[in-house]
């Protein structure tokens, strides 16, 4: 598995790749380190009319920063080596949130901090991060401080589509979770959700919207029983693979009943799928995965599919 690890040199981007390295499986992996350095830009009033001064200026400020990278570089993968692992080094000059998501299509997982180096103070996933987790075409682990000495609690989240299928067997081939507790959770979508609505509004006490009512409960009664039935379809595929996992079914925003549980249930993880689709049916898309990332407590785990 070819496994690239973004960084630049903060704290968060440690805490990142040291996750990412007690969660993956042993095996014949490679690793490269990257650190993307911004372009150079004149400020206003800047030699731009000068042109071989604006050269010297850009070409110098090219190579000091190559320096610098190259030997933070160095020094993580010094630490990575005390650690047993072997890691290239790659360094490039761009826009970081650009230059990681296009690099991300050569190797199957990139590992990102919850910060970069210019928004550390924040709260959140910081921008690089953000839109490497949205734009990215491959599996992508935003990595946070992991606890020590004790079984992981992983929450898998799934809603009957190919992407979250393919979420749990990316899961399992690449993270090291044979003791890790699983817990797989469906979030059922009703139509009030999309409409912002309360579920209060649908109450009808008058007799004459019994038939409505009716309606109603029967749709509720057919999410219900696709809820299950996803459920008991991740579950099986898990099974295939000797794993056991207990089950959470809740009615709401997906987004946001996933990280009320990752908060409730102290998970150290969180696995998603996402995808293109865009319907009722298929509801772990880009931007649940996305606000998941952004907002959860813990180390998240997006694996890419295209149905």
């Amino acid at each position: 598995m070819k496994i690239l690890m973004a960084t630049d040199g903060s704290a968060q981007a440690t805490t990142a790749w040291r996750t990412a390295v007690r969660l993956l499986r042993k095996g014949d992996n490679q690793f490269d380190l990257l650190c993307v350095a911004p372009e150079f830009y004149f400020p206003k009033g800047g030699p731009r009319k000068d042109a071989k001064k604006s050269a010297r200026m850009v070409e110098a400020y090219r190579h000091r920063i190559q320096v610098e990278a190259r030997e933070m570089l160095l020094h993580t993968q010094a630490a990575l080596a005390g650690l047993g692992v072997e890691a290239g080094i790659r360094v490039e000059i761009g826009s970081p949130a650009r230059v990681i998501s296009q690099l991300a299509g050569e190797y199957d997982l990139t590992v990102v901090g919850a910060h970069d180096k210019y928004s550390r103070s924040r709260q959140g996933l910081g921008p690089v991060a953000s839109r490497v987790v949205a734009s990215a075409p491959s599996a992508v682990l935003v990595g946070r401080e992991l606890p020590e000495g004790k079984n992981w609690r992983i929450l898998a989240a799934v809603d009957g589509s190919l992407a979250a299928e393919h979420a749990l067997r990316r899961m399992v081939a690449c993270l090291r979770i044979t003791s890790a507790e699983i817990t797989l959770m469906h979030v059922v979508e009703t139509p009030w959700i999309h409409l912002g609505l309360d579920r209060e509004w649908f109450d009808y006490p008058e007799a004459a919207d019994r038939d409505l009512n009716s309606v109603e409960s029967g749709f509720e009664d057919e999410l219900k029983h696709e809820a299950r039935t996803v459920i008991e379809q991740a579950r099986l595929i898990l099974e295939g693979y000797g794993l056991s996992a207990g089950t959470v079914i809740a009615e709401g925003d997906p987004a946001l009943e996933i990280l009320s549980e990752v908060d409730r249930g102290e998970y150290d993880l969180v696995v998603l799928g996402a995808t293109g689709e865009a319907d009722l049916k298929h509801t772990m898309l880009g931007s649940v995965s996305t606000r998941v990332a952004e907002d959860a407590s813990c180390s998240v785990f997006v694996a890419k599919s295209v149905e």
